[in-house]
């Protein structure tokens, strides 16, 4: 708990992507919209929370970026964080601070990190033999190599990690690897650096991890798998020029490894937080107060990183918090197999932004694809269902009919008046959905989350039928004025369920209510006071199939990099 309010302080923070990467569906939702959706929730909570991230964008991707399309890697990065930030700003992913590895507070940030580890006897220097293209004259990054992977015998593995099996690799330890740039055999050379001395915290990491007994079971198993084999010493330089220089006598013409350097990312990103809030030291309760929670969302490939190394990198600093959660999700693909964008199979993010269709629409679908403990998969089918069927036809028809006969036949007033036995059991029934969602949401659980409040809705359907209002009117005004009260309550609890996966239609429900202030979650359990409603508009309108058609042609096609520079 916070010393200062007595509230709890919780720290989200979001895998960084590359920054040359532009996001497809898969990475908004293996990362990005449940990282929002849960910081959402525990503003509305009312807890002090900060959701923090930023682009990935040093080391060799980046060079080979800009040497592939011929622009300085300044240029680069520039434009492809322009990029990212549009899309995330357009999905309203709530970033309190989105911001990026190549800035001097990050490069600042790593170099202390380093040299505190460092002092501390972490740090060790060795020879490493590392892939080196002779065409391209550079060292490359282990995942611009590519190979069989020696473990499971996938074709396309990487040279720092096996997507297939999740195995970590050394380019080396591929067969028959080659070039990603140009398909050559890379040569290999020995290079001296530097590594982190994994093993001198592998006992604290294997304590740590089964501790950990709400974490989910792909994470422990993945994380304490890698325990089991023994940790080795892990290079953390590279011969490289783009990135965070190394502050070591000896090693000025090299920079740190970007595994090393981006999760630090997350402090740096912290402080530009602070600076820009006007005090630069309020960084601190998030990352040395104790009693903050922190929560690391990312995808399945970055388990290992995140239950391992960063946690290991934390351990031999000493100051910094640890993760509290480490939500690692699984992966999302498109009709039946993985998505690519060099083969444009899949929904490209870029292009979502230009698809004429609300933020709050794809938020609902892809909240029904977060990958939280298997695969899951993007379907035209069943956007096209769950929108109609059950945003459009439940959730909006409820708030719809329920205030527009409230502005049509009530002259748009509600006010408080005794509930009857059936009201009191539906708005019981409500309430236990909403403690349902909480529980979900605090173990984040996030689509369990969504599926009470969809239920939430469905009640006040079923009620607001069952009571035909529009016969009570006319036969027994009195209880059509219980019935409207009880279904216009319905719609603030909605309301306030609603923001952390809808924002913009929360807004808009709060609008047509009046109410003032953003919501809170403790309002759900307040009676409603008397309410003018403002004349509704249609939330959602039903998607018809030339639509879909038309979305579906401009998603799915992604932007060839070449075509941000021209």
């Amino acid at each position: 708990m916070s010393s200062e309010s007595g509230k709890k302080r919780v720290l989200v923070l979001c895998a960084l992507p590359y920054t040359n990467a532009v996001p497809h569906v898969g990475n908004i939702v293996g990362s990005h919209l449940p990282a929002d959706i849960f910081a959402r929730y525990c503003r509305l909570k009312g807890y002090q929370t900060l959701l923090i991230g930023g682009a990935d964008e040093n080391g060799t991707p980046t060079e080979v970026a800009a040497l592939e399309l011929k622009v300085t890697t300044q240029r680069l990065t520039d434009v492809f964080y322009a990029v990212h930030k549009r899309i995330y700003d357009w999905f309203e992913i709530s970033y309190d601070n989105f911001s990026r590895t190549s800035l001097p507070v990050h490069h600042r940030t790593t170099q202390d990190f380093f040299l505190r580890i460092y002092e501390k006897g972490f740090v060790s220097a060795g020879v490493l033999r590392l892939p080196y293209c002779e065409n391209d004259k550079l060292f490359l990054a282990d995942r611009y190599i590519l190979g069989t992977c020696p473990v499971c015998g996938y074709g396309f593995a990487r040279g720092d990690q096996c997507e297939n099996c999740a195995t970590l690799l050394e380019p080396s330890q591929l067969i028959n690897p080659k070039c990603k740039i140009d398909g050559s055999t890379p040569v290999f050379r020995d290079s001296e650096n530097l590594f982190l001395e994994l093993g001198k915290v592998e006992g604290a990491l294997q304590t740590w991890i089964k501790s950990k007994e709400a974490w989910r079971r792909q994470v422990t198993s993945l994380a304490l798998s890698w325990i089991d084999e023994g940790l080795k010493k892990r290079s953390i330089t590279r011969d490289l020029k783009w990135g965070v220089p190394v502050p070591l006598k000896g090693y000025e013409n090299k920079i740190f490894y970007v595994w090393f350097d981006a999760p630090i990312g997350y402090i740096s990103s912290t402080k530009e937080w602070a600076e820009r809030s006007g005090d630069p030291e309020a960084w601190k309760t998030y990352w040395l107060d104790p009693s903050t929670t922190i929560y690391n969302f990312l995808g399945k490939d970055n388990i290992p990183f995140h239950t391992i190394f960063w946690p290991g990198m934390l351990m031999a600093h000493g100051d910094f918090n640890l993760p509290s959660e480490v939500v690692g999700l699984q992966y999302c693909n498109y009709e039946g197999d993985k998505i690519s964008k060099s083969r444009n199979w899949g929904i490209f993010c870029e292009k979502v932004v230009e698809s004429g269709l609300a933020p709050d629409i794809w938020r609902y679908y892809l909240t029904y694809l977060i990958p939280e403990t298997k695969d899951t998969e993007f379907k035209w089918d069943e956007f096209e269902s769950r929108v109609n069927n059950e945003l459009v036809a439940n959730i909006g028809n409820f708030v719809h009919r329920t205030l527009t006969f409230t502005s049509n036949f009530l002259s748009g007033v509600v006010e408080p008046v005794e509930l009857g036995e059936e009201d009191e059991a539906v708005h019981a029934k409500v309430l236990a959905e909403v403690d349902e969602a909480d529980r979900a949401l605090r173990d984040v659980r996030i689509r369990d989350a969504m599926k009470n409040i969809l239920q939430v809705a469905t009640i006040g359907n079923e009620y607001f039928q069952r009571s035909q209002p529009w016969v009570l009117i006319k036969q027994d005004p009195a209880r059509c004025r219980q019935v409207i009260y009880s279904c216009v309550s319905i719609c603030r609890i909605l309301a306030v369920l609603l923001d952390p996966y809808l924002p913009e239609s929360s807004k808009k429900i709060y609008g047509f209510l009046k109410l003032e202030g953003r919501p809170r979650w403790d309002d759900v359990s307040l009676p409603l006071g008397r309410t003018v409603i403002e004349k509704p508009e249609i939330l959602f309108r039903k998607l018809e199939k030339p639509e879909l058609e038309r979305v579906k042609s401009i998603v799915t096609k992604s932007t060839d990099a070449k075509d941000y520079f021209r």
